[in-house]
């Protein structure tokens, strides 16, 4: 199929979809944005977790002590001109500690989000565009996710990534928290791939994972951004819960959980070392649900605050 086949393939598809989405998409999104500004929730969360992003990459910069320094003469001390938020058992700062931990959550929950949406998108849209053999070999597996205990099976791996990259421990996260999207993904494929575009499209030979990737994924976009802004929260509980039981983040690298995990150990006797990461977790995932309930409700035609 020639160049030009194609061409004329993507502008049919985009007479009646995809050309209408280039001229209304920024439309759109405009509208979704003043909707979604027009709700105080919203507004209240993106000013949060901007303020909270901004201290967690200032504050080590500003911090009289380094993520590695230790202070000697100071071990579990509280809160003081010195220590602004106290030390640890070991005589680390527990502002600065934090911080990074706090760095680390936010990139932890980003990554584990972006990656489960893309494996959803991909997996679901394929599935639901062939049918067939593949519709039925992706949603075994997709099925078989879905019964496997995560914890569990983090669990057994632990020994085997233990001291590993962190980077590894995002890619196991992600790997158990793309099956429901990607069902998701498939229904809403398996009504698009109908639209007169796509059939227009196929008809003149434009090869499958184009009309997948240009036509098809982009008419889901409210739902995969809604899913993945969803995940970041989720992403960020699942560390937390890991961590507590030993099986997160592992030193010398530190996020929330892990401080949560170290600090629960003696938040009775010196509360500092577990009140301050704990609030800013509680803060954190509240600012990200806040505004994904309100993106939710700004992409949703039939909620109270877009009709409004």
């Amino acid at each position: 199929m020639s160049m030009s086949t194609e061409r004329v393939a993507g502008e049919t598809g985009a007479g009646h979809e995809g050309g209408t989405d280039e001229v209304r998409i920024p439309g759109r999104w405009s509208t979704v944005l003043r909707t979604m500004l027009r709700q105080r929730r919203v507004v209240v969360g993106i000013v949060v977790l901007l303020l909270l992003t901004a201290v967690a990459w200032i504050g080590p910069a500003i911090s009289p002590w380094t993520f590695e320094e230790r202070d000697y003469a100071n071990f579990l001390q509280p809160p003081s001109p010195e220590h602004w938020l106290g030390t640890d058992n070991t005589g680390r700062d527990v502002f600065t500690i934090t911080m990074v931990g706090l760095q680390k959550s936010i990139i932890i929950g980003l990554l584990v989000a972006v990656i489960s949406t893309l494996v959803a998108a991909v997996v679901g849209s394929f599935a639901g565009y062939f049918l067939g053999v593949t519709d039925k070999a992706l949603m075994w597996i997709t099925d078989l996710a879905l019964v496997l205990p995560s914890f569990l099976i983090l669990a057994i791996l632990f020994p085997w990534i233990r001291g590993s990259n962190w980077l590894l421990f995002v890619l196991l996260l992600a790997a158990f928290m793309w099956m429901i999207t990607a069902k998701m993904v498939r229904g809403m494929t398996i009504s698009l791939k109908e639209r007169e575009y796509v059939l227009a499209a196929r008809y003149m030979g434009v090869p499958a994972w184009k009309i997948i990737f240009r036509h098809i994924l982009p008419n889901m976009s409210s739902l995969l951004i809604v899913d993945a802004t969803m995940n970041v929260s989720s992403a960020i509980i699942a560390e937390t819960s890991l961590s507590y039981f030993g099986f997160g983040v592992q030193p010398p690298d530190v996020s929330l959980g892990s401080l949560i995990a170290i600090g629960a150990r003696q938040a009775i006797t010196h509360p500092w070392t577990f009140v301050f990461c704990t609030g800013l977790l509680v803060v954190l995932v509240l600012a990200v649900n806040l505004i994904g309930d309100g993106l939710r409700d700004a992409l949703d035609p039939q909620s109270k605050s877009r009709r409004a």
